[in-house]
């Protein structure tokens, strides 16, 4: 007769996506695993609820591992095995079978129908509650020990459980990381990864609200390689921010970090035109607009308080006239289009969605399973780890992937 699967006491640290994620996916696989999920606030999945504008922005449509990879500064050489596993498809497939349908918007990002992140949390806890996990919150873990195949917990209140395996998905949280390490992993210093960046320039921020559909970002630090986006650009109060600008941040996180958030950034608001096309373009203008004042006739497809703005750069007054356009103020109205240098003074955040880079050492995992590669028993999903996305979903969905191999793996029963 087939035995039947032992009793495994899995504790989950971490109520959020990842930690949620792999507890449901552990107690559906085995369920003869008692599950219990220990959050430290108060509520529950708070960064889903105030994901994607409180939408949440639940994954990407992108079904290909090899290019869904390349999505994550941090981590994409690991997570392409995990994505050949569990990836955006089987991310909507899951939410399909609880009876959550998602639509994917143009630029791909993939949110529920409803667009209301509740639907992502309510349908997360129903499948928790239906799975028999025991959930918790205000209980927060500040420290575990391992010893005899046993993790020991111990809570604030001064309370210890104790468990069998343990998976920790407790996203960038300092009491997160202060555990892994005593546990035997290394961290590499978290530092923020998507934000906004901050531009002293008065006449640049009272064009808060304008838009390009796209632009060519370039980030320009000292004894670094450029490092290069494009996509939409939104100037904003503080700066600039939108996808380009947030994408960059993301590629660049550590080097700004190291830089203070100081650099210089170069914009090219042409980016579909070449120089020589750009050139021409002002050429054919100024013959055939002559009389006509520059400031109030571009011959670009550019929000006309922007294209003011780009000639105000260059000291061309509103009175000027196409006519008496120079040479040399052709050439930096050219430069000014694309290749204008902006001063990149600090750094914003990006919504509420505080993203990182930073965290476990990838080399001490193992990514068919999560499990540590330090500690017997121990797991991480999510945050915790030393990896990142760009803006789109893809922060969410390594969470997905990484809390769905955690929990295939952690509630098996250990070999007779």
């Amino acid at each position: 007769m087939p035995t039947q699967e032992s009793s495994v006491r899995v504790m989950v640290v971490g109520g959020g996506a990842a930690g949620f994620f792999g507890a449901i996916a552990c107690a559906t696989a085995h369920p003869q695993a008692q599950v219990t999920l220990l959050e430290a606030g108060r509520q529950s999945l708070a960064k889903v609820r105030i994901s994607g504008g409180g939408r949440c922005n639940v994954t990407h449509a992108c079904f290909d591992p090899a290019l869904l990879s390349q999505h994550y500064p941090r981590g994409g050489k690991a997570l392409r095995g995990a994505f050949s596993r569990f990836q955006p498809q089987d991310t909507v497939a899951w939410y399909a079978q609880q009876g959550v349908k998602l639509k994917t918007e143009a630029d791909g990002r993939m949110f529920p129908i409803s667009d209301d992140s509740e639907t992502i949390v309510n349908c997360l806890m129903q499948a928790a509650r239906y799975a028999g996990i025991e959930i918790r919150t205000t209980a927060s873990v500040v420290g575990v020990t391992h010893a005899d195949a046993q993790f020991e917990l111990e809570l604030k209140s001064g309370e210890r459980l104790s468990g069998d395996r343990l998976l920790l998905a407790t996203g960038s949280s300092p009491q997160g990381y202060q555990i892994v390490q005593q546990l035997g992993h290394t961290i590499s210093l978290p530092v923020p990864s998507l934000f906004t960046f901050n531009i002293a320039d008065p006449e640049l921020r009272d064009l808060a609200g304008v838009s390009v559909d796209l632009a060519q970002v370039k980030l320009l630090l000292p004894d670094q390689k450029p490092l290069e986006q494009t996509g939409a650009l939104l100037i904003t109060h503080w700066g600039m921010s939108g996808p380009a600008v947030l994408k960059l941040s993301a590629w660049g996180a550590r080097a700004l970090h190291d830089s203070q958030y100081r650099a210089k950034l170069q914009v090219n608001w042409l980016p579909q035109q070449s120089v020589d096309q750009v050139r021409s373009l002002l050429q054919n203008q100024k013959l055939a607009q002559a009389k006509k004042t520059i400031a109030a006739h571009p011959p670009v497809a550019l929000p006309r308080r922007l294209w003011q703005y780009l000639c105000d750069r260059v000291h061309l007054s509103s009175e000027s006239r196409w006519a008496d356009l120079s040479k040399a103020a052709m050439n930096a109205l050219i430069q000014e289009l694309t290749q204008g240098i902006y001063q990149v003074q600090g750094k914003g955040v990006f919504k509420d969605e505080f993203v990182t880079c930073g965290g476990v050492n990838l080399k001490e995992v193992d990514f068919k399973t999560m499990q540590s590669r330090c500690c017997p028993g121990l797991y991480l999903a999510g945050e915790i780890l030393d990896i990142d996305g760009v803006t789109g979903g893809f922060n969410f969905q390594s969470a997905w992937t990484t809390g769905w191999l955690a929990g295939q793996a952690i509630g098996k029963p250990d070999e007779p």
